[in-house]
């Protein structure tokens, strides 16, 4: 599907699109004009991402989660794991900053 047709199913811009797709978190192929095609589970995917970011997370971290999701095995699990706990250690203490700074 056309980068536009993703983005309206998903409910983000197409930048964000093309963003994603620089950070390596979405792929696409190009037609012979250059335009960008998407396979239909990519809605899904920028859902995806759309929560991570919303959870507070990085695209450096979520790139590193995404070999979880894109190919699940006791190894990849376990790295997303043990980076989900490093990322909750992070935003507790930012957290514990802001409560402090409101005190």
């Amino acid at each position: 599907m056309r980068i536009g047709e993703v983005a309206a199913r998903a409910g983000v811009s197409v930048r964000s699109l093309r963003y994603y797709e620089q950070q390596g978190l979405l792929t696409s192929t190009r037609t012979p004009s250059g335009q960008r095609r998407y396979a239909e589970d990519a809605v899904e995917r920028v859902q995806l991402l759309q929560r991570l970011y919303t959870a507070g997370l990085s695209s450096r971290t979520i790139a590193e989660l995404l070999p979880c999701v894109d190919s699940p095995s006791d190894a990849t699990s376990d790295a997303a794991f043990e980076r989900m706990v490093q990322e909750r250690e992070r935003l507790t203490a930012h957290i514990e900053e802001l409560l402090a700074f409101l005190d």
